[in-house]
């Protein structure tokens, strides 16, 4: 595997900008990559599992999540980078693991806010704003208008976030307190079981294997927090503010998964959601008769969408940035303009996520794969974790997972089950990321392996490693 040293210029022309984020805004960012996830999706879950299918789905997601934040997180304190993912399994699990790893989180980070354009597409037709239709132009406007304001300067971009974020999770707040007054329990089961399905009942009315099919719909509560740590390179004293960023983002996460699931099902009823484009409105008004409250949630629920949208549109940009810097990607996808953004990093998967969003119209089919994407990713990150503890116990840790390997041992097998859930919900979506993923390792192996940069932070990291190895077996 051939690396070479650049010259110092070749870093300075791909700098990010230092210090710009503290726990606030990155406590912001985690939870701003989630929250169209409460507004809308989960909710699909419903038709594959049930309520009490998709309740223990969740749950098993939200450990997963929470497992895999606090590994993340001593990795991000050993190794504050802006490759986050791909450097922690670079260190790891060697240039392969690195590559697959960041791969898989650049399937996730683009796929997902093509999807979430669309998404917004609808929300707009919907309102009936401008009188805008879901079509191209609105996506073309959501591009452009929020790539620009990241290149404008992260510190910007992440202020940014951080307020329509607020907007979007006092509504959700505000809709639970709606939706509760019309809670009831006899609503949570009305979907009716299949005599077929293995261990069905009212509460798990497609069985057992319901609970494994909505895996993937569970996940739409908290997938997106693990990008936190790609903002390791902007952040200040990341070895002390990743960690409490991301615990305080998956305790936030947590908390909203559970009030908006309990409310909007016990509000408007499981079945009357499966199939629901907007199963917040539906839950407050299901009549269509305009109430107030309904109208406001669907305003924020537009809030939300834009936040996890432009959020996700800055992890891509950094996970692209990193695996360019090092090599692994064309080196020019790197540069950084005057203000410390990368500008090809924005623009290519932007414009890539744009004309997916403008070609297909099919959000859900790009978020399936967004999600297997990321569960490969998941189950790699998790590994790292378990390989780092073994093979480098001495390693200084500022931050130390609790539950140590057993926490990312449960993340890991957790990420594999959901991972095969996946083929479970839509087979061509996880054939489609395979195929992406074929095509990248070909990249990989034959030409960008040999030309890796040696002096780039996740290789000096790697480095490093060997040659304290080498010396401790000497």
């Amino acid at each position: 595997m051939a690396e070479r040293t650049e010259s110092p210029g070749y870093l300075e022309k791909r700098s990010l900008r230092r210090g710009s984020a503290g726990p606030l805004l990155l406590t912001g960012l985690g939870v701003a990559y989630v929250v169209s996830g409460d507004y809308s999706g989960w909710n699909f879950g419903l038709a594959h599992g049930g309520f009490g299918g998709l309740a223990v789905a969740a749950a098993l997601m939200g450990l997963m999540y929470t497992c895999m934040v606090f590994a993340l997180a001593e990795l991000a304190a050993i190794l504050p980078t802006a490759g986050g993912g791909y450097g922690f399994a670079r260190r790891a699990l060697g240039p392969w693991g690195g590559f697959l790893t960041g791969t898989a989180i650049l399937i996730e980070y683009v796929l997902a806010p093509a999807a979430i354009s669309i998404f917004i597409g609808d929300y707009v037709e919907s309102l009936h704003l401008f009188g805008l239709a879901s079509s191209w132009p609105v996506y073309l406007f959501c591009f452009a208008v929020f790539i620009g304001v990241h290149l404008w300067g992260v510190g910007e971009a992440l202020r940014f976030s951080f307020l329509v974020t607020g907007v979007a999770v006092a509504a959700l707040l505000v809709f639970a307190v709606g939706a509760f007054t019309d809670f009831h329990t006899g609503r949570l089961n009305d979907i009716s079981a299949d005599p077929h399905a293995f261990g069905s009942s009212s509460w798990l009315p497609f069985g057992l294997l319901g609970i494994w099919a909505a895996f993937p719909f569970g996940m739409w509560f908290f997938l997106g927090v693990e990008g936190v740590p790609l903002a390791a390179e902007e952040t200040r004293d990341p070895a002390r503010t990743l960690p409490r960023a991301m615990a305080t983002s998956m305790g936030i996460l947590l908390l909203l998964a559970l009030l908006t699931f309990l409310a909007a099902t016990g509000a408007g009823g499981a079945n009357a959601l499966t199939e629901a484009g907007n199963p917040l409105v539906t839950a407050l008004d299901p009549d269509g008769g305009g109430r107030v409250l309904a109208r406001v949630v669907n305003y924020a629920g537009l809030a939300g969408l834009v936040a996890s949208f432009f959020s996700l549109i800055y992890a891509g940009s950094r996970q692209l940035f990193a695996l360019s810097r090092a090599g692994y990607l064309p080196r020019v996808l790197s540069l950084t303009s005057r203000r410390k953004a990368p500008w090809l990093g924005l623009l290519v998967p932007g414009t890539i996520g744009f004309t997916l969003a403008a070609a297909t119209g099919d959000g859900a089919r790009m978020l399936n794969v967004a999600v297997f994407g990321a569960t490969i990713s998941y189950a790699l990150m998790s590994l790292s974790h378990i390989v780092l503890r073994r093979r480098e116990p001495s390693l200084p840790r500022p931050y130390r997972t609790p539950g140590g390997v057993a926490t990312s041992t449960t993340a890991f097998v957790l990420a594999c089950a959901a991972l095969v859930a996946t083929f479970l919900v839509d087979v061509t979506a996880a054939l489609i990321a395979l195929a992406v993923y074929a095509v990248a390792a070909g990249y990989f192996a034959l030409y960008s392996r040999h030309r890796l940069v040696a002096n780039a932070p996740e290789e000096e990291f790697a480095a490093l490693a060997a040659a304290e190895a080498e010396l401790s077996r000497e």
